[in-house]
């Protein structure tokens, strides 16, 4: 079982000042204990306010790796695409002199694109300091979604990443072609910080806690790892 630490917030302003600070911390540990620290970082609208905070910290930058925790397989300009938000929040001011690894290459389809996306995640140092993880209504984290062509690949192979095709839902909308981490990689995490806002996802995190199948919820393979030091950030 993961160990996992939850910590609930009257709102999101008190959670974006914890989350600030807890990974400023850590990528000043990361660079103090082994030269450089890397930050795997997600999308959506709850880490927004607290990557453009960290953007404006005086860090040393040019020795933070930022990385994508998953990717939709789109150009980097697409309104879609996760690399442009982080572009748009963590990497300004600042944060602009971090060196940035992103998924989506200019191969054809995610799956060609594997074996080049692999070559540079294998690059960076690990454990990673920080892995930053949203979860879906369906019970997805990162791109490992319920019953997708790829899961199976993603939860058992000793990879850093791989292709993913998602069944399309209401979830995933049109674009089913991802990247992402696999469970292997976020595992070789320092900590994993679980970021949820709202009743409904509180429900879902609380069903995918309470056991069952992966395939079902894939982010039940993430709460009950042995490995997984998994933090719980959740606000109304």
């Amino acid at each position: 079982m993961a160990t996992l630490v939850e910590k609930f917030f009257d709102d999101k302003d008190a959670l974006t000042k914890e989350l600030s600070a807890t990974l400023e911390q850590s990528l000043i540990d990361g660079i103090n204990d082994d030269g450089r620290a890397v930050l795997m970082v997600s999308g959506g609208s709850s880490p927004a306010a607290a990557y453009k905070h960290l953007s404006t910290l005086d860090l040393d930058w040019q020795n933070v790796d930022v990385a994508m925790v998953d990717e939709r397989w789109v150009e980097p300009n697409h309104e879609k695409s996760n690399e442009a938000f982080i572009k748009s929040t963590l990497l300004q001011n600042f944060g602009n002199a971090a060196n940035f690894i992103t998924m989506k290459n200019d191969a054809s389809t995610a799956q060609q694109g594997a074996e080049k996306c692999e070559a540079a995640y294998s690059a960076l140092k690990a454990p990673y300091d920080v892995t930053i993880l949203g979860m879906g209504p369906d019970g997805h984290t990162a791109s490992l979604f319920p019953h997708a062509d790829g899961l199976e690949n993603g939860l058992t192979t000793t990879q850093t990443v791989c292709a993913i095709n998602a069944i399309q839902s209401d979830v995933t909308g049109s674009i089913t072609e991802r990247m992402t981490l696999t469970l292997h990689a976020i595992a070789n995490s320092k900590v994993v910080k679980l970021l949820i806002s709202g009743e409904e996802k509180l429900a879902v995190y609380k069903q995918a806690k309470a056991g069952g199948d992966v395939n079902d919820m894939p982010l039940r393979a993430v709460l009950n790892h042995p490995d997984i030091n998994i933090e719980v950030y959740w606000a109304p």
